[in-house]
């Protein structure tokens, strides 16, 4: 929300008082004097004008999951295991999930209760690459890696993928990294070239990679290092 909606509105004045308050140097953001109206400030950030407080910081979380096989990447469900059992009870009603993983699929999950940086993560025309560990029924082909650089055309979006690399590690093997993260992108990539995927494990997505001091199923909070290399 803008800094000066969020002072008119819970100090119920018009705008063009907040806009003075701004202007004299009354509000402080996280303890900074700021005088731009326009910024869009998050729910986690501290508004005060003077010594009261207009708006109190929630707490920001960010977590890294090893997501384990067999859970859904959901908030809860009736018939199976999600990620949020996984998680402390206490942070569970905070967070949401940055880039969904299907039940089989294992790997790098992330949580937070900040929307913006998560989208920053997960959007399709942000292009952040996402890296995974792939194995196959069949073989993988020698055109598979041409088709993938080239673009798979998705009929029910009606579009083409961006490019994306395969590194093939063995006969059934590959390493793919892909720039959208659409829905079971990976499969539905190896099945238009007449293959299916019978693992999948997401390593990374941008310059977040899975701790490999993690155990399969354990969780981490993010590094101040690690929040701010996403966007």
């Amino acid at each position: 929300m803008k800094l000066s909606r969020i002072i008119s509105n819970q100090n119920s004045v018009s705008r063009r008082f907040a806009n003075q308050l701004l202007a004299a140097g009354r509000v402080i953001v996280d303890g900074t004097v700021c005088r731009d109206g326009s910024l869009d400030i998050p729910r986690f950030q501290e508004v005060r004008i003077d010594q009261n407080i207009v708006q109190q910081a929630q707490p920001a979380y960010y977590l890294m999951l090893h997501k384990p096989a067999g859970y859904l990447s959901a908030t809860r469900d009736d018939q199976h295991p999600t990620v949020m059992e996984l998680i402390e009870p206490d942070l569970r009603a905070h967070l949401h999930i940055g880039g969904r993983l299907d039940r089989a699929s294992t790997g790098l999950l992330i949580l937070s209760s900040d929307g913006h940086w998560s989208r920053r993560l997960t959007a399709p025309a942000i292009k952040i690459p996402k890296v995974y560990r792939v194995a196959t029924a069949e073989p993988i082909s020698p055109q598979t890696s041409e088709r993938f650089a080239a673009g798979i055309w998705f009929e029910f979006e009606q579009l083409t993928t961006s490019p994306a690399q395969l590194e093939q590690l063995g006969d059934r093997e590959a390493r793919v990294t892909i720039f959208e993260g659409r829905y079971h992108q990976v499969k539905r990539m190896f099945h238009a070239v007449g293959n299916r995927v019978t693992s999948l494990h997401r390593e990374s997505m941008g310059s977040l990679a899975l701790d490999p001091g993690l155990p399969t199923g354990g969780y981490r909070h993010l590094t101040a290092d690690e929040i701010s290399s996403i966007g």
